[in-house]
């Protein structure tokens, strides 16, 4: 006389619970990716091992033609400092970002931090991390 156990255990794993996961995982991070957008211009920017917040209000970029912009909207140099003024006017908590390509002159870089000192904005230079 053979007796049956009733409960019998099968030793196969079902994938598809964990594959939806998976799914689910990856359209959460594509549509999450898309949404990050940089406001700065492709610079080859010096190395350092510090790195800068994003939350910045403005940046200032020089590139390797001794073009100045703020934010992507190319100024003049002598209009640097009126505009910032316009921009960074009454407003504490803002900052500039100094964004020196590799090979500007440091007198250039060094412009704009006095502009900055003068009007007693915070000022960060923005280095490329190692």
């Amino acid at each position: 006389m053979k007796f049956r156990s009733r409960n019998r255990v099968t030793p196969e794993f079902n994938m598809s619970s964990m594959t939806d996961i998976v799914f689910l995982l990856l359209i959460f991070f594509m549509l999450t990716s898309t949404m990050v957008t940089t406001n700065a211009l492709d610079l080859n920017l010096p190395k350092s091992k510090g790195k800068t917040d994003n939350n910045q209000n403005v940046a200032v970029s020089i590139n390797k033609d001794l073009k100045y912009y703020i934010d992507k909207e190319e100024v003049a140099k002598e209009s640097l400092e009126p505009r910032l003024q316009q921009l960074l006017a009454g407003n504490e908590g803002k900052a500039i970002v100094l964004r020196a390509e590799q090979g500007v002159p440091i007198e250039n870089a060094v412009a704009v931090m006095d502009i900055a000192y003068r009007n007693k904005f915070k000022i960060v230079l923005a280095v490329d991390p190692k």
